[in-house]
């Protein structure tokens, strides 16, 4: 079993002994520690938004979340089944002191977890994050009596979600109806097979060709968007002669796409494609994290615009959108953030800018991914083993590559002229991310593998 507790939430699998795996007891106490928080930052405001995945142990952990949230005096918004973007939306929406969503993103069906967002519907900074993980370790809770107990309203908020995207300016119905696409989507048994159908057919996509869209929670393959696991959505792709394809994790924060011949658009392209769209439209900046594809750079240099990089962590990387004044930032893993629509990873709003993209450019999806700047990524993982020290081993990596380029931000990330490889410890797994890039699969994995040798 698993428990993993960090300054975004706590994740673990379900079941075993408290503190071992995701048990009730560490619910309990987590959720009360967010209310803690909550109450310290904002004690007038006794309203937190609750969304949750499709996950099978999703109802359970409502049920103790929501429970925990009225017995602490916090009136409980249900949103029921709804994509993190959503519920980020509905914070705000609602104007909640915060939100929690019951959601282990990628990870497979035993996982769950707690995702803490402020008022503004982000995630929670570094020092919120570090108070609830002291307030939940010593157990300092005061519940409410039974006069000051919260309320349970339930609402959905997914019709705001899909209004709110097609309000953007950007988002180009009109042409998007004109081109009649034909849509593959995977969205491997959970929220996504709820919100994407309904903003396609907004944005006027009729012919849609749905994979794994019931919302069942027994997910059709391993729920990370990445090639390996979506070999029969390529094939269904190739069949199908559709436009485009288009796949989401349980959570719908990570967008990937797949070319109208069946190979991989990449997700680290999503981001970099949405950018060259919107930056097509507006000139200014971009972020991604140290783990995130040049070609982000390279576009926004070509537009003009300036691109800097930031820590992972989608808190990190929306802190450096507002210090740099961004108009589109996110994650290589799929993540766009655009800011007109909220500060959040939103595979909906990158669902309509790629098909705005895409119709107006009036291209096929191969054809669109040959303009953009050309790199391959390599994206390797080190199991850790018990009593193996992180930062030794990140510490040797630096000291061997020091007439390199080295960033420590975040991990180790060393900058050749021929490409990168960036070494860091994963926030959700027990494992250290090799990332590497070049400009063909066989330099990245090059890279990764000389670096690895020393690990």
């Amino acid at each position: 079993m698993s428990l993993i507790k960090s300054i975004s939430g706590i994740r673990g699998t379900i079941g075993g002994r408290a503190g071992e795996g995701l048990s009730g007891v560490d619910i309990v106490r987590f959720a009360a520690a967010y209310c803690v928080q909550r109450s310290k930052a904002l004690p007038a405001n006794k309203k937190i938004v609750v969304g949750r995945d499709a996950r099978l142990s999703g109802e359970m952990v409502y049920q103790l979340v929501s429970g925990t949230l009225v017995s602490m005096g916090y009136d409980v918004v249900n949103i029921g089944l709804a994509t993190t973007p959503t519920t980020e939306l509905a914070v705000t929406a609602e104007q909640a002191a915060g939100g929690i969503i019951l959601t282990a993103s990628h990870n497979p069906k035993q996982w769950n977890a707690l995702k803490l967002l402020n008022e503004q519907g982000e995630f929670l900074n570094d020092a919120e994050g570090k108070e609830v993980l002291r307030i939940a370790e010593r157990g300092d809770f005061t519940f409410a009596g039974v006069d000051e107990l919260g309320h349970i309203t339930e609402k959905d908020y997914l019709p705001y979600h899909v209004d709110k995207v097609l309000n953007l300016k950007l988002v180009n119905r009109d042409a998007i109806a004109k081109r009649h696409f034909k849509v593959v989507i995977d969205c491997v048994n959970s929220v996504g097979g709820m919100a994407i159908p309904a903003m396609l057919r907004a944005l006027g996509v009729e012919d849609i060709v749905c994979l794994n869209c019931e919302p069942t929670g027994q997910f059709a393959h391993n729920p990370e968007p990445i090639p390996q696991n979506l070999t029969e959505t390529s094939e269904v792709m190739r069949k199908s002669k559709a436009d485009v394809g288009f796949v989401v994790d349980p959570d719908v924060d990570r967008l990937a796409i797949i070319c109208e011949n069946g190979e991989m658009f990449v997700e680290e392209y999503t981001l970099v494609s949405v950018a060259d769209y919107v930056l097509s439209h507006t000139t200014g900046n971009t972020v991604s994290n140290l783990s995130s594809s040049r070609a982000l750079r390279d576009v926004t240099v070509g537009y003009g615009g300036s691109y800097s990089a930031s820590a992972v962590g989608e808190v990190n990387v929306v802190t450096e959108m507002k210090r740099t004044g961004a108009i589109i930032g996110g994650e290589g893993n799929g993540g766009v953030i655009y800011p007109e629509c909220h500060y959040g990873r939103d595979a909906l709003a990158g669902v309509a800018l790629f098909l705005s993209g895409l119709a107006e450019k009036g291209c096929t999806v191969s054809e669109w991914k040959r303009e953009l700047p050309q790199y391959a990524i390599s994206k390797n993982r080190i199991d850790l083993k018990a009593g193996m020290d992180v930062d030794a081993v990140l510490q040797r990596v630096k000291e061997a590559y020091k007439n390199e380029r080295v960033n420590d931000t975040d991990g180790v990330k060393i900058d050749f002229e021929e490409g990168w490889v960036h070494l860091r410890k994963s926030n959700t797994e027990p494992i250290i991310r090799v990332y590497s890039e070049a400009t063909t699969t066989e330099a990245a994995d090059e890279l990764a593998k000389k670096v690895m040798q020393m690990v």
